[in-house]
């Protein structure tokens, strides 16, 4: 089983590393939940405090303008992504084997973005040429259904490619086999009805041509001789009248 997968860099878009946006979160948090406690410390003071002091409780910080570009750059990341993944979801019935599996990565603002992703599918060989052929073609196109196939979506649609194109060659090699014997039963069929006489041809009397045959060759000489004279006689006739001898 191969994966189709998407991978985009957010390093070579926004600059930050995902380490980085961590690092950014925890500390976006800490901020929330107030200066020099953890998360845990702050909510359970939040709750044992009354209901006016949480109205002075710390606002979220505003965004810096850089920050503001990471988490832009970040949905916009996110959001091609899942459509790559869904893409190949919806093209690839029959030979997907998984559903979208996603990276996640945290922004400025504390939120997870995807910003990779794979879905599972089968390019196991099937046994029939005819399998071989469906299921190539259905896994080159859910491996090109995306309008961004990334180079692991091209290996997997080669794979799809020389399955495909397998199938063909064995189809035609069994189709040219079958005509082969077809052929040989046809040729061997003819040949029985032409070599083996029945038992009724086998034990018929001769014909009786042959039965006269001894006695032909006997009179061809006194036939030959009638013949001659039948010539003999239609030379010397007037034109026209031809004799004619039963």
């Amino acid at each position: 089983m191969s994966t189709l997968q998407a991978r985009l860099n957010t390093i070579g878009i926004s600059g930050a590393r995902g380490i980085d946006l961590m690092m950014q979160r925890d500390q976006i948090r800490a901020t929330v939940s107030g200066e020099g406690g953890t998360a845990d410390t702050a909510q359970s003071a939040n709750r044992q405090a009354a209901p006016e002091s949480r109205k002075n409780a710390v606002a979220p910080r505003e965004l810096t303008p850089e920050e503001k570009r990471i988490v832009a750059e970040l949905q916009q990341i996110d959001r091609r992504v899942r459509d790559h993944e869904r893409a190949h979801l919806a093209a690839g019935r029959g030979v997907i084997t998984s559903t979208a599996d996603f990276t996640y990565t945290y922004g400025p603002d504390g939120r997870a973005y995807a910003v990779a992703g794979e879905v599972g599918i089968d390019t196991s060989p099937e046994s029939k040429p005819e399998d071989n052929i469906y299921k190539g073609q259905r896994i080159q196109a859910a491996a090109l259904a995306p309008r961004d196939p990334s180079p692991t979506d091209y290996h997997v649609a080669s794979i799809g490619s020389q399955m495909e194109l397998q199938g063909r060659s064995d189809l035609a090699q069994q189709r040219f086999e079958e005509s082969l014997v077809a052929q040989e039963a046809g040729r061997q069929e003819r040949a029985a009805r032409n070599e083996a006489p029945s038992e009724a041809e086998a034990s018929a009397p001769a014909p009786i041509e042959a039965q006269a045959d001894t006695g032909d060759r006997q009179a061809s000489g006194e036939t030959r001789q009638l013949v001659q004279n039948a010539y003999a006689t239609n030379a010397d006739a007037p034109a026209g009248r031809v004799s004619v001898f039963a």
